[in-house]
């Protein structure tokens, strides 16, 4: 992100969530590769796979690949050949539907079995009553709302923070305002960073939320259900800007000179950051 706050055509929503605690070192052993569980060496393969809330679909390819033990690229070559059971929405690209939970794994396992069996998951849970009521109610279908799940997994600092990023996803979208969305730059360039610059922001791409009105064309993740009730149901509030001043600390607001204020706290908190690290 710029150290100098942007002009008022460009100023952004910060990157948020376990990003943020990314740059920390919080969590970067969850959030960077699979958890397994596994068992003693000499008992073969894993039993389970565990596939955190967020990941992206490469990351889940991935994971699989591993603990499968197959070639890297096995799984999302595979794909095709699936018969993965996505709605017409998704036209094959199952990203927002390889559920976030423990799978278990035996000899019989396989990649295309793997993700049917997240997908399966995905439908199950994401085709209920409240997501399908709360997706007429705001006037989106319920692909949509899985897109904007995906991007409340990416951008809340906490899970209490869910439903007001969900509000401010709305309330930008019902006055005409772009989104703006780090975490849709970030998924645009395959990355995981706070730190977006101006050109990052001018990148050609359906998912440059900065350059393009409304949601981006998928999903830009996995979201878990707690996301996908903060889809159906943002709380109330009239906020339009938010960052997250430091871990713990995320600020919402309807002011854009008050967003100001405290993009600039943001940034001298990071400029320590740095000079910490550095020393």
């Amino acid at each position: 992100m710029q150290t100098k706050t942007p002009r008022r055509g460009t100023i952004r929503l910060t990157r948020r969530g376990r990003i943020a605690l990314i740059a920390t070192g919080t969590v970067a052993a969850v959030t960077a590769v699979a958890v397994p569980l596994l068992l003693p060496e000499d008992e073969g393969r894993p039993q389970s796979l565990t596939i955190p809330e967020g990941w992206r679909s490469s990351q889940v390819y991935g994971a699989v690949d591993k603990v499968l033990g197959v070639p890297t690229g096995t799984t999302k070559k595979a794909l095709p050949k699936a018969g993965l059971k996505l709605p017409a929405d998704a036209r094959g690209n199952p990203e927002g539907y390889l559920f976030p939970a423990t799978y278990p794994i035996n000899d019989k396992s396989t990649p295309a079995s793997v993700l049917s069996y997240m997908v399966n998951t995905a439908t199950k849970r994401f085709s209920g009553g409240q997501v399908t009521a709360g997706a007429e109610r705001n006037a989106v279908n319920v692909y949509q709302t899985l897109t904007i799940a995906s991007m409340i997994e990416a951008e809340a600092g906490s899970k209490a923070d869910m439903g007001k990023v969900s509000r401010v996803i709305y309330n930008r979208l019902e006055q005409g305002m772009p989104l703006q969305m780090d975490s849709t730059i970030n998924y645009a360039l395959n990355r995981s960073t706070l730190n977006t610059r101006e050109r990052d922001t001018e990148i050609n791409s359906p998912y440059n939320t900065y350059a393009r009105m409304g949601l981006p064309p998928t999903p830009i993740g996995n979201p878990g259900e707690e996301a996908m009730r903060a889809a159906t149901n943002p709380t109330q509030g009239n906020w339009l800007y938010f960052v997250t001043v430091k871990p713990g600390d995320t600020r919402f607001t309807a002011s854009f000179e008050e967003q100001q204020k405290n993009v600039a706290e943001f940034n001298r908190n990071q400029s320590k950051d740095q000079k910490k690290q550095g020393s």
